[in-house]
């Protein structure tokens, strides 16, 4: 490890055109993460391009320079350029190409062979195509590791107000407000050490946790209602169709939590959440508690993965057979389910 920081300490001596890419449907650690290290290299007299596959959501585009970043969707012909001109390219919350997706994920292949790349990431199962290969998936988040990222290379003294921002939403959101287990007294000390940069903590809640548009509270409404929970396997689950996210002018980010509420429940043990989209299929996110593997059940079934609380996957069936997928997978977890170490 020790050999690696000093191998990139050596690439950032020099100006240099860098790129970060972060993952699709980008939450906020991916955009707390890219947007901190992105501000770092640039303290350090870097040309750098933050590029995400789709668009910013909605509830961080209060976050300093989100409209910098280059949404490769809207301008991929910018995007490549900027990534055909780096010296050296962080991918930022994802292990896998698959996870920008689509054209996307078809152009880093291509350039793979070619092209210098520094991961830092905390999933599990990391593909091998970076040279520099930041993975643990024991950290609370990816902005912690870029926390640990600077600080390791010696550039401490250089984490400023906004960075301390950006990288506290990253924590903050990818454990739950410090709940999920993934909190470590590691993560506390960051959190911690963050706030002392004077950063508003309490903003940075309700901006993203109490900053819900009329529409969001009617679909929240709308997915309660619609929340189905099945004892004998201690699961909750939320279907949402296209139409029931039409109707509420659904905007990317809008369901941000919403799988949270079915685990919410005293007894339930795993909880998912179904959403329906015209160009992606059906995308359903799990969570879990205790010793429940989301992540094995999100790879097996969905073509997904993630951490054993928290998963997500996809699938190009129907919304009524994805649900019947899940339903019929069940049996085959009960015992984890309901013999759960919480």
């Amino acid at each position: 490890m020790q050999q690696m920081l000093q191998n990139i300490k050596a690439l950032l001596e020099k100006p240099s055109n860098f790129s970060i890419v972060i993952h699709r449907n980008p939450d906020g650690d991916a955009i707390g993460s890219g947007l901190a290290l992105q501000t770092f290299l640039n303290k350090l007299g870097h040309q750098v391009s933050l590029i995400s596959p789709n668009e910013v959501p909605n509830y961080l585009k209060w976050l300093p320079k989100t409209d910098q970043i280059i949404i490769f969707e809207e301008n991929p012909e910018l995007a490549k350029e900027k990534l055909s001109d780096a010296d050296l390219i962080f991918t930022l919350d994802f292990n896998d190409f698959s996870r920008v997706s689509g054209n996307f994920t078809k152009y880093l292949q291509e350039i793979a062979p070619y092209k210098t790349f520094v991961m830092i990431d905390h999933h599990l199962e990391p593909s091998e195509y970076a040279q520099f290969k930041f993975s643990d998936p024991e950290k609370s988040s990816t902005s912690e590791m870029v926390y640990d990222f600077i600080v390791n290379l010696g550039y401490k003294d250089l984490i400023d107000k906004d960075m301390a921002t950006d990288l506290y939403t990253g924590i903050m959101t990818d454990t739950g407000s410090f709940k999920f287990p993934n909190t470590t007294p590691h993560t506390m000390c960051v959190a911690a050490d963050l706030m002392s940069h004077g950063i508003n903590h309490n903003k940075i809640q309700i901006k993203i946790y109490d900053s819900f548009s009329l529409n969001k509270l009617h679909l929240l409404g709308e997915a309660l209602n619609k929340l189905v929970f099945l004892p004998q396997y201690k699961t909750a689950y939320i279907a949402l169709s296209k139409e029931e996210l039409q109707k509420y002018h659904y905007q990317k980010g809008d369901t941000e939590g919403f799988v949270n509420y079915g685990l919410a429940l005293n007894d339930a043990n795993f909880a998912a959440l179904f959403l329906e989209n015209d160009d992606e299929g059906v995308r359903i996110s799990f969570r879990s508690k205790g010793d429940v593997p989301a992540n094995e059940f999100a790879k097996k079934y969905f073509n997904g993965g993630g951490h054993k609380n928290a998963a997500g996957g996809r699938t190009k069936q129907s919304l009524n057979e994805a649900v019947n997928t899940f339903l019929e997978k069940l049996p085959e977890f009960k015992s984890k389910l309901i013999h759960a170490n919480i």
